[in-house]
């Protein structure tokens, strides 16, 4: 039995059958890991004798007749911008290499009251800026079904361990997709909550207002599992809501006769690969025959979402990255004053992609240029909430291509940034609107995985769950893993 691509579930139903160890799941992912990591490099930092004793006394627990959590003894690795107390946290740069938190962010506090097994911190694009964690200060991440291409960004490490076996599931941060993108990319469940519904407390902040977190897995059920565990309200976060968490797992059911979904024609435009449209439309074909009613609607600002959100996140992300100038937290380059170790301290600890975003955003919110360019942006988001909440006024959920295209070459779009900006064309205004998102794998185009987006009512993730595991139900898609040359 491959324990390294059974699914939370899965594992959690033989462990609580005392037919395997935390211990044994534990070393067979470790042992996945020391196969595959040096190829597909998904890991900054491993966790393995920590990941041990947690396990260890996950089987005492067990021994002792207790019951120690739903995702007890289970396997899991995080973004390494999910603060860790004692355990480097590094967003990928070299701002932050060594530094580590005296605190565990909300949501790694409910996972390991729920008995997760840590196994270490996951790559990412540095400060989760990116589209493919070719970013990344350290090193690229690779797609595990071609390493020659991008497991998409800014969660690629997060994606790329849990789609190659190197970990049962994974946190990651999405603020204009970085979940979803690269969940599409590699064939798994990511999702994005609405906003509030996961605490971000803890969460190293890239733009505050658009920020969330959320899980990376292989199937629907263990999307619903993760997501019932960090969900709910934390005083430590005031964007957080104070609203009831559903059972997420009991939404779970294979009936969706009578649903009303939308399909906005916006997202199937200009730059969208034939075959990926193709699969995407034969994927919502599917929800149909099942019962649901499709039908074309219009989200009319969508054009808009993006250079909307590159002044808003960029804005947002110059005024947080403040922060790093060499006094408060990790490098610190010295100068002959206290200026030009600032300046050397940003030159040097910040790389291409984040100083682009600064400079963006600085200007973006400089005296002069405030009204014509942020202020202008915050209207245009209002009225893409506006269109999403017109639609939703007939229509139970939204289905759209998670993303335009299937994974492109490393270094296919290094050089261009708008080429790669686009890659997030339908996953940036839901981040915008704020609203809960999904994309589950729906089929392949030149053999690499497509993904479909269903779009959700704020604080409505039941119902996206329910409508992605009955289409699951009557796929494969979710069951095919990469070749990686290893069993």
């Amino acid at each position: 039995m491959d324990l390294h691509y059974l699914t939370a579930h899965e594992l959690g139903d033989l462990l609580q059958r005392r037919e395997v160890s935390a211990v044994e799941v534990t070393e067979a992912i470790i042992d996945r890991i020391e196969a595959v990591d040096g190829r597909v490099q998904a890991y900054l930092t491993r966790t393995a004798e920590q990941a041990f004793e947690q396990a260890k006394a996950i089987d005492a627990a067990r021994a002792r007749g207790e019951k120690p959590g739903p995702l007890a003894g289970v396997p899991m690795a995080l973004k390494d911008n999910l603060c860790t107390e004692g355990i480097r946290t590094t967003c990928a740069s070299r701002m932050l290499a060594g530094w580590v938190p005296p605190y565990d962010a909300t949501v790694v506090r409910r996972l390991k009251a729920a008995g997760a097994v840590m196994l270490g911190k996951l790559n990412m694009d540095e400060f989760a800026m990116g589209s493919s964690t070719e970013n990344s200060g350290f090193f690229p991440t690779r797609n595990p079904w071609d390493l020659e291409r991008v497991p998409g960004g800014s969660s690629g490490g997060s994606v790329a361990a849990v789609a190659a076996g190197e970990a049962c599931y994974a946190l990651g941060s999405d603020t204009g997709g970085s979940i979803r993108q690269p969940a599409s990319f590699c064939g798994v469940v990511g999702m994005k909550p609405t906003y509030g519904r996961v605490s971000r407390y803890g969460l190293v902040a890239f733009a505050s207002s658009l920020d969330q977190i959320g899980p990376i897995t292989r199937d629907v059920t263990d999307c619903a599992l993760v997501l019932g565990v960090i969900a709910g309200h934390d005083p430590s976060d005031s964007t957080s809501a104070d609203l009831p968490v559903p059972d997420y797992r009991a939404a779970l059911r294979p009936e969706i006769k009578g649903l009303k979904i939308g399909v906005p024609r916006e997202y199937f435009g200009a730059g969208m690969e034939p075959e990926v449209e193709t699969v995407v439309r034969r994927a919502i074909a599917r929800l149909e025959e099942m019962g649901a009613v499709c039908e074309e609607t219009s989200l009319p600002h969508t054009e808009y979402a993006l250079p909307a959100y590159y002044l808003v996140a960029p804005a947002e992300a110059s005024s947080n990255l403040a922060r790093y100038d060499g006094v408060g937290y990790g490098l610190r380059v010295p100068g002959k004053d206290i200026i030009a170790m600032y300046m050397n301290t940003r030159s040097q600890g910040f790389g291409p992609e984040v100083k682009r975003r600064i400079m963006l955003g600085t200007y973006a919110l400089s005296s002069g240029y405030y009204d014509a360019y942020y202020l202008k942006a915050l209207k245009v988001r209002t009225l893409i909430r506006r269109d999403f909440e017109a639609a939703f006024a007939k229509y139970d959920l939204l289905a759209t291509p998670t993303a335009p295209t299937v994974a492109f070459r490393l270094g296919e779009k290094a050089g261009d940034p708008l080429a790669m900006y686009l890659s997030d064309l339908c996953t940036i205004p839901i981040n915008m609107a704020g609203l809960p998102a999904l994309s589950l794998p729906c089929g392949f185009s030149q053999g690499l995985p497509v993904g479909l987006q269903l779009i959700g009512k704020a604080f409505d993730e039941a119902t996206l769950l329910r409508v992605a595991y009955a289409f699951e139900q009557t796929t494969e898609y979710h069951r095919r893993r990469p070749e990686l040359g290893v069993a």
